[in-house]
């Protein structure tokens, strides 16, 4: 019985291939596999106490005792120095597990995207990253710099660039209307928000769905394919690899797949699959 987990700092998925669970939901993967739901683990910010009670107080509950022969998690937070950590909290949980592997989001993103074919595997959500993919690790990686130097076309850097342009005045009156409309936000509430308070790449992220349900207004859409051809130039580009496929995971991915795939377009690359969460393909993968 296999379990494979896609964690982020908010929600852990689990699928469980190979049994069922009460209470669970059921995605249709064709491999009858059963997702289960607990609060996200980070082994690079969370305590083994924290993530030791999550595991015992959430998961293993509805796990119903089955007997669990394959552990594969990947998260972020998950970097080389904290592998053995994960790993060995994970061994506490399931001793009888003959394989327990803990990996990155970003190995994850590939192997979910690319399967065992060689490929450009991308995570665009509230960050960004990429990497090139040899159909089984990854090979090397554009430093994302995090969205204060880097992390282009981002949803926080979607944000920020958005908030910009609206406090400058540079976007159109129907757009700042209806911004201030449905935002009880003033320019000092928005800077507090971003310089003062905790987790700003979070507050610019949360402004992508009204993004998104603007793009038909040239001066917003412009933006947004502005910030995916910087993706693309610097994330991207520095691969040398124009023959291979870009796949992409994650929500501003998936949300913003028309501008995202015209930026690409324009410059040349051709985009491989986008999906919103990795967990399908990782059960794919593993099975």
């Amino acid at each position: 019985m296999i379990l494979i987990a896609d964690s982020g700092s908010t929600k852990t998925e689990w699928a469980v291939i190979g049994g069922e669970a009460p209470g669970s939901s059921k995605p249709d993967g064709g491999d009858g596999a059963v997702v289960l739901r607990t609060q996200g683990i980070n082994p690079f910010h969370q305590t083994p106490e924290t993530i030791r009670a999550i595991l015992a107080d959430e998961l293993l509950p509805a796990l119903q005792e089955r007997e669990i022969t394959n552990v594969y998690f990947y998260g972020s937070g998950v970097r080389p120095e904290v592998e053995p950590r994960m790993e060995a909290l994970l061994r506490e949980m399931f001793p009888a597990a003959s394989v327990i592997e803990a990996h990155s989001d970003l190995l994850g993103a590939a192997r979910a995207l690319c399967g065992r074919n060689e490929g450009i595997a991308c995570i665009l959500g509230t960050g960004a990253n990429s990497c090139l993919y040899d159909g089984n690790t990854i090979v090397s990686n554009t430093p994302p710099l995090g969205y204060i130097l880097g992390d282009e076309g981002s949803g926080a850097v979607l944000g920020s660039h958005f908030l910009r342009a609206l406090l400058r005045g540079e976007l159109s009156e129907k757009i700042t209307a209806d911004f201030y409309a449905e935002f009880n936000l003033s320019t000092a509430d928005i800077l507090d928000r971003v310089y003062r308070r905790p987790l700003p790449n979070r507050f610019l992220a949360s402004f992508c769905p009204f993004i998104s349900s603007h793009l038909d207004d040239a001066s917003l859409s412009a933006i947004v394919t502005g910030c995916f051809t910087d993706f693309f130039r610097h994330h991207i580009a520095p691969y040398h690899r124009p023959d291979l496929p870009i796949s992409f995971v994650g929500s501003v991915a998936f949300h913003f797949r028309t501008p995202l795939m015209a930026a690409a377009a324009s410059l040349g690359f051709c985009v491989g699959s986008i999906v919103q969460s990795p967990l399908q393909g990782l059960r794919r993968y593993h099975k």
